[in-house]
């Protein structure tokens, strides 16, 4: 059955905007402080209280919608959605509903080596809600209200995306679009992007839409891509069986891998929506906008086409090192002072994305300049130190903040470059090892490499391997000469 039904997939994904203080207070959006130490009457909805827009979410809002390709309203408003939540504390959150800020974009990303594009239905700006803690100790709930009236956006998606796979390239691609925009941080691990997925099952060429379940808050691109998979096996078998599927709410239990039923889907009607009578309608000046659309950046499409015409990489490795901003930026810095990029961009790939994955670090927390990089690499090409050794020195370099030539100096790292030096320890190896000689001699090339360890297990791994090897090429091939 799996090849009839075609998977139908959209997002709703939210985004912490990247400004100093709440959407409608003064309170600070700084992550991290103590629980509900970022608070005031405005966002508690104390009685009495009234919202004032903050400009700046305004604008980057804006600059958002304008970066996915969006046609901006002349007309916005802000509305009432109601509904009972215990993070909620007014009972009621400010969002938009039918003049929202910007319709009908588009993003395009790849997937699999080809081209997708999916279209965005619209952009609205919006407040947070606060943050539920469980104590599965106990079984209590704590509130934590600091996060509530953040500026987000929601950015919704057409039901465009055909995979889990998809789902996952596509948020992958707008993160790095948003980072570009300097819209937000989008640090998934600190909430600042966040996906609901609405999924469905139609039978393949069908126009009609499935019943379709709603994944919340997907924290993660594994998260997301994971409980996607999980549904399309759980309403594949359902279908398969003749079951009725339901409109409902699930959640993703991270510890089972599964996903389980939260309550039944609601409706618009549901909440009941209503102008916001605190906050009055907005006309937005087109040379405003317009001005916002000329201070865009080099976005992430335009840069990896850029990285490939202009430092001649693979679109592979333009596309991994563009999908961050910061990696990105580091890549060039690093170019400007050891030109050659695709030995910095095989480094960034390897080394440098490596060390962050390892230690499930952002490319922004990466405490090394890439000036430090350039200079690591000219000293493998001035014959200084080995690719090896220099793999350990980056390590190091980073951990602990030193240069990576004072790290080589402080351990006594240098190669040995000297060639009387490397000759005499050649002769020693040769003069030691007769056997894998006369392997040698007789055409066994494999014994040319037990040599070579040999010479570099007596100078400690300092010998310069290029050098040392042709130094016992030409002493092997000199001896097989004057042999008779």
């Amino acid at each position: 059955m799996a090849d009839a039904v075609e998977v139908v997939i959209g997002l709703e994904v939210h985004v912490e905007l990247k400004t100093e203080s709440k959407i409608f207070c003064a309170c600070s959006t700084r992550f991290g402080s103590p629980p509900n130490t970022q608070v005031c009457p405005i966002c508690l909805g104390h009685p009495g209280t009234l919202p004032v827009l903050n400009l700046k979410a305004l604008e980057l809002a804006v600059r958002a919608a304008l970066a996915l390709n969006c046609k901006v309203a002349r007309y916005t408003k802000f509305d009432r959605k109601n509904y009972f939540y215990p993070d909620l504390p007014k009972g009621y959150q400010i969002s938009q509903y039918d003049a929202p800020l910007a319709e009908h974009g588009w993003l395009e990303f790849r997937v699999d080596g080809r081209m997708r594009t999916a279209r965005i239905r619209r952009v609205h700006l919006e407040e947070d809600a606060g943050k539920l803690m469980h104590d599965e100790v106990t079984g209590e709930t704590l509130v934590d209200f600091n996060r509530c009236g953040v500026p987000l956006i929601e950015v919704v998606t057409e039901p465009d995306l055909r995979s889990p796979r998809e789902a996952r390239a596509f948020m992958e691609e707008l993160r790095a679009v948003l980072q570009y925009a300097e819209v937000s941080d989008c640090r998934m691990q600190e909430g600042s992007l966040r996906c609901d997925a609405n999924i469905s099952l139609r039978p393949r060429g069908a126009t009609d839409l499935g019943t379709k379940a709603e994944i919340k808050n997907l924290n993660s691109f594994r998260a997301l891509e994971k409980a996607l998979e999980y549904e399309v096996a759980r309403q594949t078998r359902a279908l398969e069986r003749g079951e009725r599927l339901v409109l409902e709410t699930r959640g993703w239990d991270e510890g089972r891998q599964v996903t389980v039923p939260l309550r039944t889907k609601e409706e618009a009607h549901d909440y009941r929506y209503f102008p916001e009578p605190d906050l009055v309608p907005m006309t937005l000046d087109p040379e405003w906008v317009e001005q916002i659309r000329r201070s865009l950046p080099e976005l992430p499409s335009q840069r990896m086409a850029r990285f490939q015409a202009e430092y001649g990489l693979p679109a592979y490795d333009a596309g991994v090192i563009v999908a961050s901003r910061r990696l990105a930026d580091f890549f060039e810095e690093c170019v400007r002072h050891y030109p050659h990029p695709k030995t910095v961009s095989n480094w960034v790939m390897g080394q440098v994305l490596g060390y962050l994955n390892s230690r499930g670090l952002e490319p922004e927390e990466l405490n090394f300049e890439p000036e430090r990089l350039a200079e690591l690499l000219r000293m493998v090409d001035e014959g200084v130190i080995s690719v090896s050794v220099a793999r350990e020195v980056f390590e190091e370099a980073v951990s602990t903040g030193k240069s990576p030539r004072a790290l080589v100096e402080e351990k006594g790292l240098e190669q040995l470059s000297d060639t009387g030096a490397l000759a005499a320890v050649v002769r020693q190896v040769i003069e030691e090892h007769p056997s894998p000689v006369r392997d040698y001699r007789r055409g066994k090339v494999k014994a040319l490499g037990f040599l070579m360890g040999q010479v570099m297990k007596k100078t400690a791994g300092k010998a310069n391997p290029q050098l040392a090897r042709r130094l016992l090429e030409e002493a092997l091939a000199t001896e097989r000469e004057e042999t008779p």
